[in-house]
């Protein structure tokens, strides 16, 4: 369905909200996530490739199956204000990326400089982040709602298949270090790794998109400049292991400041977190995609 290794596309904003007062990233911060944000990594056992049977010579070609959400690779978590990706053949002529010099005073441009590609998603375009014969990355438009929405690729004026998928308010969707493991960051920066794995009681930063709506709401194709948190937190859960961590341990939940789509949750690990726990992230019932999990180990004892 989606390749084991699609591109990384994306760049990290030089703030990150930590505990309500941002923080900056150092170097080797940004230089991971450039190579692990959006990579794309399957779930265990989603190794097939597009399947191009039945495909236009030089039209782009898709099917529903191979859209997927951004962040957990899979298809169906989709909601206005988060990433999706298209996998595919003739997507587009070049590969391109976007880069800070496309964004001008803090807006998205429509569309990627220098690709001529566009995706419409019911005749509104898609931000693109990333472009590629066999893959595009792009930010679905926070002013769409909820409900069945029609995705159509247009390379140089060659149009791909109208595509029907449903957008949910929220489609909380956690970023992936691999095919296992979420993309946390330790409270002073370092990304949490199984090799580095987060403590008990220590704050780590959790990375999503599909998180809804914040407050105040974003603006049209606006980087967001400062911690803007969540509308509703009311229904807001953390589990580990499914169970809820107490709501007081959220030390912070919504944007990124500085990068449309990315959304952080500042949680403070509970005394007693188990090993490794299954992480999952949502509202009630409406959870991010299960078997995730969070390197977490007991400190050695001296």
């Amino acid at each position: 369905m989606y390749p084991t290794e699609a591109k990384s596309c994306f760049t990290l904003p030089e703030k990150i909200c930590h505990c309500g007062a941002p923080f900056a990233l150092d170097m080797l911060l940004r230089v991971s996530f450039l190579a692990l944000v959006f990579s794309g990594t399957l779930l265990a056992g989603d190794t097939t490739h597009f399947d191009d049977t039945g495909c236009v010579p030089n039209q782009p070609c898709y099917t529903a199956a191979s859209i997927a959400n951004s962040a957990a690779n899979v298809a169906g978590y989709y909601a206005p204000n988060s990433f999706l990706t298209i996998y595919g053949t003739n997507l587009s002529y070049v590969t391109g990326s976007l880069g800070p010099a496309d964004i001008g005073a803090g807006m998205l441009p429509w569309a990627l400089p220098g690709t001529e590609v566009e995706v419409l998603l019911n005749n509104i375009p898609g931000y693109i982040y990333y472009a590629s014969p066999t893959q595009v990355n792009l930010l679905i438009p926070e002013i769409l709602d909820p409900g069945p929405v029609t995705v159509q690729l247009n390379n140089r004026a060659i149009y791909g298949p109208p595509i029907q998928i449903t957008l949910s308010a929220a489609a909380p969707s956690l970023f992936q270090l691999d095919a296992s493991n979420v993309i946390a960051t330790h409270g002073n920066g370092p990304l949490v790794t199984p090799s580095s794995p987060a403590q008990p009681g220590e704050v780590v930063v959790l990375y999503a998109t599909g998180l809804g709506v914040t407050s105040p709401e974003v603006i049209c194709g606006t980087l967001p400049d400062a911690a803007w948190p969540l509308a509703d937190l009311t229904d807001f859960v953390v589990e580990l292991n499914g169970v809820p961590v107490d709501s007081s341990l959220i030390q912070y939940a919504g944007d990124a400041p500085g990068f449309a789509g990315l959304f952080q949750i500042n949680l403070q690990l509970p005394a007693d977190c188990p090993p490794n726990p299954e992480i999952r992230i949502g509202f009630g019932s409406n959870l991010s995609p299960a078997q995730r999990y969070l390197p977490v180990q007991q400190a050695a004892v001296q």
